[in-house]
């Protein structure tokens, strides 16, 4: 039987599922930090016609993806985007000048010249990421806001959340949540490889990026052990059983939710073999393109685990560290059933969404890009 509870962890999968699609996409924000390295003009001409044909993708699920934690968890969306403005601002200010970039870098007129749009691009491309990372990482190691739902009732401040006087700026500085942010920065630049590599004609851009491969991988696997370590040793907060908000301090508790949760280990464990296949035989093996494929799919199961012990498990996916009363999990800050309910029709139409955005996906990449091909037409990037 579908009830409430059920209608909430299946919105948790879904807000999970878009969460990770955002994170593969980001090779998009890597791609553009990596534009400077090429040795001239053609070659960057081409890497930035490469993302130029994806950037909505990246950008359209970051959309969707903030859109469907506000219709299905609003509590989350009114702390965390109200609250933590500084920190959402930054991020949607970077995307800002990604999608002027793109539209404007060769236009006739462009006054600024395109080194001030590729330089808007890196902003993106390093602070988009990191920044990403940072609010993802409050999931697990929380944020300093303290939730008043009585607070409505007064005329003169109807706020339900408050947060601490940085307004987002104390995440940025957390060292903790900054590794996450060069986790995520690292493995973007990583499938930005994978991807020139699979998507670009060209013998240099193909040479230069399995070299890039090598240190780019071996960034994100040395930061990537350091945060699982991290994580897995920290101490979270427990659902007490049969309240709604009352938390305990419970020591390795993402470690217990992992072996609780056996088949999200199992799903790590196979999202980490895929990611390692795919960067260890680019570049071992001589002319080998497809990667990225084992990647991403590597990857969305990886940050697909990350969410699940985030929500799942009596675990609240936002714990307060001002007061852990405020701590919001999947059941205490979703949507009426109602809502949810209606929502969860319309979602049954993602599936044909997904198969359109592949089937124009392959559509275009169905020939590699070639430095004849970009001379040859008119719309660049």
């Amino acid at each position: 039987m579908i009830d409430y509870a059920f209608l909430q962890s299946y919105w948790w999968v879904l807000v999970s599922i878009l969460g990770a699609l955002l994170v593969f996409l980001l090779f998009v924000q890597g791609g553009q930090t990596m534009i400077w390295h090429a040795r001239n003009d053609s070659e960057r001409s081409m890497m930035v016609n490469s993302l130029g044909r994806k950037w909505e993708y990246t950008f359209t699920t970051l959309v969707t993806f903030g859109g469907a934690f506000f219709a299905s968890f609003p509590l989350f969306y009114s702390t965390s985007f109200g609250g933590a403005y500084w920190l959402w601002m930054l991020i949607l200010f970077s995307f800002v000048l990604q999608a002027v970039s793109y539209e404007f870098r060769s236009k006739q007129g462009n006054v600024f010249g395109r080194r001030t749009f590729d330089a808007f691009l890196f902003f993106n491309g390093i602070f988009g990421c990191v920044l990403l990372g940072v609010a993802v990482a409050m999931f697990f190691f929380g944020a300093d806001f303290r939730v008043e739902k009585q607070n409505l009732l007064v005329a003169a401040s109807p706020t339900i959340s408050t947060w601490a006087p940085t307004h987002g700026l104390e995440a940025i500085a957390n060292w903790r949540n900054l590794m996450l942010g060069v986790v995520v920065l690292f493995l973007a630049r990583t499938a930005a490889s994978l991807y020139f590599i699979n998507n670009i004609n060209d013998d240099n851009i193909y040479a230069h990026q399995r070299m890039a491969l090598v240190f780019n991988a071996g960034i994100f696997v040395v930061f990537f052990l350091a945060f699982v370590a991290v994580l897995l040793t920290a101490s979270g907060y427990q659902l007490v059983d049969g309240t709604v908000n009352e938390f305990e301090v419970v020591k390795y508790k993402y470690l217990y939710n992992l072996i609780d949760m056996w088949w999200a280990a199992l799903l790590l464990v196979v999202g980490v073999l895929l990611v390692l296949f795919a960067v260890v035989k680019s570049i071992v093996v001589e002319g080998y393109r497809r990667g990225i494929w084992y990647f991403g799919v590597g990857v969305v199961l990886v940050v697909l685990v990350l969410f699940f012990i985030a929500g799942f498990n009596g675990t609240p996916y936002y714990p307060s560290r001002l007061d852990p009363a405020s701590s919001l999990t999947i059941f205490n800050s979703s949507s009426s059933e109602f809502t949810l309910r209606t929502m969860s029709v319309v979602s049954l139409i993602i599936p044909f969404v997904l198969a359109y955005i592949f089937y124009v996906w392959r559509s275009m990449d169905k020939k590699m890009i070639t430095k004849e091909e970009i001379d040859s037409t008119d719309h660049k990037y």
